[in-house]
């Protein structure tokens, strides 16, 4: 179920930052008091094989993401005490330790759940003893989520468990959706910053497409 276009889920829950302290963050409320952009991005497992280049990726990129006044968020299903072990592993093996952003413990997955992003199939209730039965690990799949000003979702994605994103996709959709705020124009495909964007209208796509 997408939720672009709607507000991000009003809801709490734990966050371990570099220094060992747990606390809890409501990415709606951040997002609004704060007055910046988030990007949210969900990861599978800590202490994995793809993941920890992902988290690296966007610790990389944060001076680009903040330089667009955008806040960086992880997150899993893992607990806080796992996300601190993990950010106490060094990079040589397979650690995140460097990572300065906040990463979200959804361990209860009230938001993963909500969100649809866990990896959960062939759900069977049985019945005889009232049990629910599933398939997958119920661990999050790698999804992102673009949030503005307003907590608004403007963009998401959803890879599976094999497929590392690109973080420079995301600072790109950033910019375009930036553009967008502040000029009233929208972007077109394959849009970077610089480049001709256009306006909503029979006329200025006609003129767009004759330019390009």
């Amino acid at each position: 179920m997408s939720i672009v276009g709607k507000k991000f889920p009003d809801l709490k829950v734990n966050a371990m930052d570099e220094m060992g302290d747990t606390f809890q963050i409501n990415i709606l409320e951040k997002a609004k008091k704060e007055n910046k952009k988030v990007v949210l991005f969900w990861y599978p497992k800590d202490f994995t094989y793809v993941c920890p280049t992902e988290l690296h990726a966007f610790q990389e990129a944060l001076p680009e993401f903040e330089k667009r006044n955008t806040i960086v968020i992880g997150a899993s299903c893992d607990t806080a005490e796992v996300h601190f072990a993990w950010l106490n592993t060094s990079k040589d093996n397979g650690g995140i330790e460097g990572v300065t952003y906040p990463i979200l413990a959804d361990s209860n997955r009230n938001l993963s759940s909500r969100l649809g992003i866990l990896d959960i199939t062939n759900e069977r209730y049985d019945d005889e003893d009232g049990h629910l039965t599933v398939d997958g690990d119920n661990v999050s799949y790698r999804a992102t989520y673009l949030i503005d000003e307003e907590g608004t979702v403007f963009q998401e994605s959803i890879n599976h468990m094999p497929l590392g994103r690109n973080v420079n996709e995301f600072i790109r959709m950033i910019d375009a959706y930036t553009h967008v705020q502040k000029h009233g124009e929208v972007c077109p495909a394959n849009w970077e910053e610089g480049k001709e964007s256009m306006k909503a209208d029979r006329e200025g796509v006609s003129s767009y497409l004759s330019n390009n």
